[in-house]
Parts: structure tokens; C-alpha cells; sequence
């Protein structure tokens, strides 16, 4: 049996369950504003990952318009930060 370090084991587990999603869409969470900006951030309710779409809910129209025209920028922008290809689209809602 090879060893691995304990991140490299927590990579594997996490590989392999469903945790990764939920992780990922706190990492999300956490670099929003920095990736959209204040204004977006302020205004977007609620960010979700399911499987491989960014589903984000927003009450405000003209926000929902903006973002519409901006998913293939989302996307690359959150698959950039997450450092791999989790998110294949985006869902304003």
C-alpha cells in the first residue's frame, strides 16, 4: 500500500464524495465579491453548485439581465478560481 500525506488523502476522499460540491460552493461564496465585485456581491441572494451549474438568485432585474450576458465570464471566472472545470453553466434565477 503507498503512503500519501494527509492532504493528498483528503484530496482522494474528497475526489470521490459528494463533500466536494458543498466545498466548492463555499469557496464560491467566500471569492464572489472578489470575482464579480461589491455591487454584484451585495445583490446576489444565493449561490449553489448543482451538478456542474452555478445556479445564482438575485431579486434584482437589471442584475439578472447583467449576469445573463456575463455566464460564459462567470464561468471561466469560477473554474479559474476553483483551479478545475466544475462549472459547465450558469443559471440566474
Amino acid at each position: 500500500m503507498a503512503q500519501m500525506s494527509i492532504g493528498e488523502a483528503i484530496k482522494e476522499f474528497l475526489k470521490k464524495s459528494r463533500l466536494k460540491t458543498g466545498i466548492q460552493a463555499l469557496q464560491i461564496e467566500e471569492i464572489w465579491e472578489k470575482m464579480m465585485g461589491k455591487t454584484i456581491a451585495k445583490y446576489t441572494d444565493k449561490i449553489q453548485i448543482i451538478n456542474h451549474t452555478l445556479f445564482i438568485r438575485t431579486n434584482v432585474g437589471p442584475l439578472k439581465q447583467e449576469l445573463t450576458y456575463q455566464k460564459e465570464k462567470i464561468i471561466e471566472r469560477v473554474n479559474e478560481a476553483l483551479g478545475e472545470k466544475v462549472i459547465k453553466e450558469v443559471v440566474i434565477q
